[in-house]
């Protein structure tokens, strides 16, 4: 099957620089991610909204989720079911929870933690100012 999946498209990946990939996936630890972060954290639950970021998909299905944390760069949410990841999605926070606008992200990690909850990490397309009452309680963890 592997050998199938490296001969399957166009970029005939060849085998060792496959392996190569999968040597640095392990790599990548929480610590690590957290070590390489670029932007202060904030841990917040906060309503989302998640729809199709293409105008002629947006109507076909939307989702709510809850934040768990953010940051100027991008955010974690809880999902009750998985979104593709590397697909780009329009993000709305509830207003009256997080006073944020209409936010375009690229989803980049897609977790299932249970039946019906996705842990799901999305990075802004344009960094995002935070409310400066959000900058009082930042963490220092680095996103």
């Amino acid at each position: 099957m592997f050998d199938e999946l490296l001969e399957s498209d166009d970029r005939r990946w060849d085998k060792e620089g496959a392996f190569e990939m999968l040597k640095e996936l392990e790599q990548n630890t929480p610590e690590e991610i957290r070590r390489q972060r670029t932007h202060f954290r904030v841990q917040i639950k906060a309503r989302i909204t998640i729809t199709p970021a293409n105008t002629s998909a947006a109507c076909e299905w939307r989702m709510q989720g809850t934040t768990g944390d953010l940051s100027e760069g991008g955010c974690r949410a809880l999902l009750p079911a998985p979104i593709m990841v590397g697909d780009v999605y329009r993000l709305e926070f509830d207003r009256t929870q997080l006073d944020l606008p209409l936010t375009f992200v690229r989803c980049v990690r897609c977790l299932m933690l249970a039946e019906e909850r996705f842990e799901v990490g999305f990075r802004f397309f344009s960094l995002v100012s935070l409310p400066d009452n959000l900058r009082a309680v930042t963490s220092k963890t680095r996103r």
